[in-house]
């Protein structure tokens, strides 16, 4: 007598082969499941990286337009300044010239 009979070893090998194929499938969707993970940590790193430099664009647009207002601003000074020392000039030339009898007619 035999401790193992004999036709049990015939079924076994089918259905160890099976559990092969199982595990085998199994590590692969385990695999291509990690695969998928990787991903979409990627691609969240990738979308808060994206949302830091528009906060970053968003934060530079804010600085530059308040430059380009105080730019503005100055500017205007700048035009108003030049107009009122144009109008005195032209008072100082106006005045220089009656004083010395520039474009009066001597006859």
């Amino acid at each position: 007598m035999s401790d193992h009979p004999a036709n049990r070893s015939g079924p076994a090998e089918p259905v160890s082969a099976d559990l092969d194929v199982a595990t085998r499938r199994l590590m692969a969707a385990l695999d291509a499941l990690e695969r998928a993970v990787e991903r979409r940590r990627d691609a969240d790193r990738d979308e808060d990286e994206l949302a830091t430099r528009i906060q970053a664009l968003g934060a530079d647009r804010s600085r530059l337009a308040d430059e380009l207002d105080g730019s503005l601003v100055r500017s205007r000074k700048l035009e108003r300044a030049s107009r009122e020392v144009t109008e005195r000039l032209d008072v100082a030339i106006g005045t220089i010239r009656a004083v010395l009898g520039v474009g009066e007619n001597n006859g």
